[in-house]
């Protein structure tokens, strides 16, 4: 049940900064938040014998981790 709601916030918690219009500090932040939720993807996954689930899990994070890169790459 606590791994469900983790899943649940960071996921529409960072959908909801996406896609946030008034506000590019908060389209920064949502690759964040929904790299914090990986973990408890990667868990139910591994724990449910999903592996197709578990792959799909790790490719979220990378892109996330592209996001992060993007959002927060220093500007010159």
């Amino acid at each position: 049940m606590f791994t469900q709601l983790i899943l649940a916030v960071c996921g529409l918690t960072a959908l909801y900064l996406a896609t946030c219009t008034e506000s590019q500090t908060a389209r920064r932040w949502a690759p964040v938040v929904g790299l914090c939720g990986q973990p408890a993807w990667i868990w139910f996954a591994s724990t449910s014998n999903a592996w197709g689930l578990f792959l799909l899990s790790l490719v979220y994070s990378a892109v996330y981790l592209r996001g992060i890169w993007v959002q927060w790459k220093p500007t010159k």
